[in-house]
């Protein structure tokens, strides 16, 4: 196909060898990655089950509702508990007594 001095000029050309196939990864990168973002606009588009369709229509929960829920409520006196680590007595961490709810569950 080639002449072997043809050849032997394209392997010792660095634009050919390492130059073309960054350029046809980048160039085919933009595809691919083209192609995977169009399926989250797609699933968007995706319609949804119609009883769930329904049931979001009926329910009608705002944040202005949700804060009128709770603009009353005192928090002043709230005490923040830490949660327990996968070590630790989760009891002893919020001041519980283990002896007394042993007894509880006996």
């Amino acid at each position: 196909m080639f002449a072997p001095a043809a050849r032997r000029a394209l392997k010792k050309n660095k634009t050919l060898r390492y130059g073309v196939p960054m350029i046809i990864l980048i160039i085919g990168g933009s595809f691919g990655l083209r192609e995977f973002s169009q399926i989250r606009y797609d699933a968007v588009k995706a319609k949804l089950d119609p009883e769930f369709e329904e049931k979001l229509k009926r329910n009608k929960v705002s944040l202005e509702s949700e804060y009128e829920k709770i603009k009353d409520s005192a928090f002043d006196d709230w005490k923040n508990i830490r949660g327990p680590r996968p070590w630790e007595d989760p009891d002893l961490l919020q001041g519980r007594d283990p002896q007394t709810l042993k007894s509880r569950k006996a």
